[in-house]
């Protein structure tokens, strides 16, 4: 298992999804999980506003603690 913060944006288009069940069996610290609508394997290219979007509000969780 791996202890660190781990964050996860899911996009419909990519080669893989896990799910988050077995996302949440192998990383006990899953800080934040979001599944999007569009994008794929290039979703900081293909969707940019999203994919900070999802930095951010991951790495807020972080500054909290």
């Amino acid at each position: 298992k791996l202890d660190l913060p781990v964050a996860a944006s899911i996009f419909p288009r990519e080669i893989y999804r896990a799910p988050k069940s077995w996302a949440e069996q192998k990383y006990s610290n899953l800080i934040y999980w979001k599944e999007h609508e569009k994008g794929g394997h290039f979703a900081a290219f293909q969707h940019p506003e999203l994919f900070t979007d999802d930095l951010r509000a991951a790495f807020r969780t972080i500054r909290r603690t």
